[in-house]
């Protein structure tokens, strides 16, 4: 089969070599962003009087029929066309004839990958900013159903302050919040159109580049045409961005697991989201949530080989940048999978309150709230800490917690200790002291949430708008 670019060779590429080189096997997935910017360039092409209008008809003509057969699956890609474009082209010349030929007329192969790109990306990133929303509604759920929740607070995975379940769940809100704002900064990285550039020095048909973007509803249009091509920054951009939410979705993952464990058994996974032993009949796995934690590593991955990728290449277009797709689709397609079971999973997990209870009565983690007691009776700080310091050995030595202590062991250690203690050591009111903006009291919680919900309006206002854009 010749080549669309053969003229200037003599002999057939070699057979390892076209396999070597060939991306159709994984860029075909741009199949529909291929078909969708050819379009708009061949109706600029008639607009600007490049083509004549029946020239331009039939290839739209063209181009709609083998947009047809693409999503039949009727389209049958060879490695001998190499790509997705020369796939498309060569069908589309054998549909319509000749003519079809005209298509490439004012463009590159270079300016037309980048654009397929830019439209693909543009679409997911409206797509993760939906997900991520379904998932901060599940968390506030919880939040809403937890929030009488208290559970103890952990800093280096020790029993550290008790704090309201809610609150824990709320600082995942925060977080997807972060990722859902990057993403949405994100987008106006990705929606510009390189289109035109051509293979890297622009072209001298007459093309107008700002009318083919108001057609692919680009808000701007490459300034340069050397970069237009090189480019892949936003790319970059958006596997950075994903690394993080795989992050985020990683620790909540590994809390998950910790907390559906026997030894903490905070939480119970829904059936749906679990899976069993081969061997062990009693076993109940949490395998999303362990695999969502697995995958983070592929992510990352992703993001370094393409960053390794473009650290040496100069300008303009390089046969290296066909490393940009397979990273890109793989964590398309790991983000969705991990987004979309997240939420139902959080939104069906049941909340065991008692055993949460329970572990908050049997630890020391309201021994700060001690300290605090005695500085308010006018004790130095560094002094209060010993004293409970003391108070806390004593009770591990006696097998005892602070609250099965009688008044006269507390004022063995101070003097300044009076009844009231007790009060001061029951969970709600350590919670509830904790009464500052942000802090874990059940006011601030209340209202922590009551802002993440009108934060949620307005990402759902830009996403219906983005949504309504893309259509």
């Amino acid at each position: 089969m010749s080549k669309l670019w053969g003229g200037r060779f003599t002999k057939q590429t070699d057979q390892l070599v076209e396999e070597y080189t060939a991306s159709i096997t994984f860029d075909k997935e741009l199949a529909e962003e291929d078909i969708q910017g050819s379009l708009a360039h061949v109706t600029m092409l008639g607009k600007c009087g490049i083509l004549p209008a029946e020239d331009v008809e039939k290839i739209k003509d063209g181009l709609l029929q083998v947009q047809g057969m693409i999503r039949r699956g009727e389209l049958e890609y060879t490695i001998q066309n190499e790509d997705i474009h020369m796939n498309i082209e060569k069908t589309l010349i054998d549909l319509i004839g000749p003519v079809g030929g005209k298509l490439h007329t004012g463009r590159s192969r270079n300016d037309q990958v980048a654009t397929d790109m830019h439209l693909y990306l543009r679409k997911r990133v409206v797509e993760f900013v939906g997900h991520l929303i379904k998932l901060q509604e599940a968390l506030i759920d919880q939040a809403k159903n937890n929030i009488d929740t208290i559970v103890p607070g952990y800093t280096h995975l020790q029993r550290a302050q008790p704090i309201l379940f809610a609150h824990h769940l709320m600082a995942y809100v925060s977080m997807f919040q972060r990722d859902l704002e990057r993403l949405q900064d994100s987008y106006k990285r990705v929606d510009i159109l390189p289109l035109g550039a051509g293979a890297l020095a622009g072209t001298t048909f007459p093309i107008d580049r700002h009318f083919v973007a108001e057609q692919l509803g680009f808000g701007r249009v490459y300034e340069n045409s050397l970069d237009a091509v090189s480019d892949r920054d936003f790319i970059l951009e958006f596997l950075s961005n994903a690394s993080m939410i795989m992050m985020h979705l990683s620790r909540f993952s590994e809390e998950m697991v910790l907390w559906s464990s026997t030894e903490f058994a905070f939480v119970e996974l829904d059936d749906a989201f679990c899976t069993g032993s081969s061997i062990m009949p009693q076993k109940k796995n949490p395998d999303v949530a362990e695999l969502v934690r697995g995958k983070t590593g592929r992510v990352y991955g992703n993001l370094f080989g393409l960053m390794t990728v473009l650290k040496s290449l100069p300008l303009a277009y390089n046969k290296d940048m066909q490393e940009d797709k397979e990273g890109m689709f793989d964590t398309v397609r790991t983000l969705q999978g991990a987004l979309q079971l997240f939420a139902p999973m959080v939104a069906t997990m049941k909340v065991n309150t008692d055993r949460m209870r329970q572990a908050v009565n049997q630890d020391f983690s309201n021994a700060t709230d001690i300290a605090d007691y005695l500085v308010n009776k006018g004790l130095p700080f560094r002094q209060a800490h010993e004293v409970i310091g003391k108070t806390v050995l004593h009770c591990i030595q006696n097998k005892k917690y602070l609250l099965d202590m009688s008044i006269e062991e507390f004022k063995t250690f101070s003097e300044l200790f009076e009844s009231d203690i007790y009060q001061v050591l029951q969970p709600e009111q350590v919670v509830n002291a904790r009464n500052v903006f942000g802090g874990t009291a059940s006011n601030q919680v209340t209202e922590a949430i009551a802002r993440a919900e009108q934060v949620l309006v307005q990402s759902n206002v830009w996403l219906q708008a983005f949504l309504e854009k893309s259509k």
